[in-house]
């Protein structure tokens, strides 16, 4: 028996009027993306996409932006996620370096005046640090300087606040992340401890260092054509969570260093940066290190997750006022209000 032949039905037939064929130009054709890119059904996307088209169309039209430009833009984006790894994160870092990241967090996680800020999460924190008990030490390098942290969290009251994770990690004496060594065995110069019942936590560490961020991949390359310096100032990171408080991501930073007032990703904030001390005869034999050792006293002042919520609102409305944009608030961010 003979095979069926297969009948192809056209969308429309010849007799059917058929709309004309859009002429789009430089001046019409973002209304038409937007249009096509508004049908989602989620009133934020929808927002997203509208603004995102709209700004990026804009820079094209502004720049005069060429083919061969916006190519090179394209490949720079190909070879930075290329560059990326379970241990590298080359788009965090380009993030870091436009300043994108610290303008992200300190729009979604204000915090009040009494509060400490927050910074950049960086391209190397891991998940694998190890959980050790208060008064460990996290370092296993015999070369750098050895540093003794004295730390308590409170909230934004000045009560202690006990079970909160806090998760340390730094460079080491040369100023290398472990991850960035080939063949790492295990974690090094991180680690999370949980606060006690004061609110308390303390770690033996090491001095940290200031460090140029990887410049063998695309964003390196884009620092050196923009001619900017591709170095952090001394500093340790922190992330502090608990149930109910707004999750903190920091840095502090020692005071005196030369990228003080020039870090290459935008993270030092003035109330994050800090003076080292000298352990004295009582503190040494209290905490069993030796008498002259460096040390960092500091205390992390901790936002609840409604004191963020109601002002990153606060601050929202605002924002979109001043822009003259008609906005609503949908689960805490700004989509139009068509009403």
């Amino acid at each position: 028996m003979a095979p069926t032949p297969s009948v192809t039905t056209p969308l429309l037939s010849s007799s059917q009027p058929q709309p004309p064929v859009p002429d789009l130009t430089i001046d019409n054709i973002t209304r038409k993306v937007v249009q096509a890119s508004s049908q989602s059904g989620d009133a934020r996307l929808d927002y997203l996409m509208e603004r995102l088209v709209t700004h990026v169309h804009d820079f094209a039209r502004e720049t005069r932006l060429s083919t061969r430009e916006w190519m090179a833009a394209i490949h720079f984006l190909t070879q930075t996620g290329q560059m990326c790894s379970p241990v590298r994160q080359e788009f965090i870092l380009l993030s870091d370096v436009f300043g994108l990241s610290m303008l992200v967090d300190s729009i979604d996680h204000p915090k009040p005046p009494n509060c400490t800020q927050g910074s950049v999460l960086g391209p190397f924190h891991t998940n694998d640090a190890p959980h050790l008990p208060i008064g460990s030490s996290m370092t296993t390098d015999s070369a750098g300087e050895p540093l003794l942290a004295l730390c308590t969290v409170c909230d934004s009251s000045g009560r202690p606040l006990s079970g909160v994770n806090v998760d340390i990690w730094e460079a080491d004496s040369s100023g290398h992340y472990d991850v960035q060594y080939a063949g790492r065995q295990a974690p090094s110069e991180r680690c999370v401890m949980t606060s006690d019942v004061d609110g308390g936590f303390w770690f033996r560490a090491i001095r940290p260092v200031s460090y140029p961020v990887p410049d063998d991949g695309p964003v390196g390359r884009l620092l050196g054509l923009l001619k900017r310096h591709s170095h952090r100032p001394a500093h340790m990171h922190f992330i502090f969570e608990k149930q109910g408080l707004d999750r903190l991501v920091t840095t502090l930073f020692i005071r005196g260093d030369q990228y003080e007032t020039s870090d290459v990703v935008f993270g030092v904030k003035s109330n994050l940066v800090v003076d080292l001390e000298r352990v004295d005869e009582k503190t040494a034999a209290k905490y069993g290190v030796l008498e002259g050792t460096l040390l960092l006293r500091h205390k992390f002042v901790l936002a609840s997750a409604r004191e963020t919520e109601e002002l990153r609102d606060k601050n929202a409305m605002e924002a979109m006022g001043r822009l003259g944009l008609k906005t609503k608030l949908m689960d805490h961010l700004p989509v139009p209000d068509l009403n």
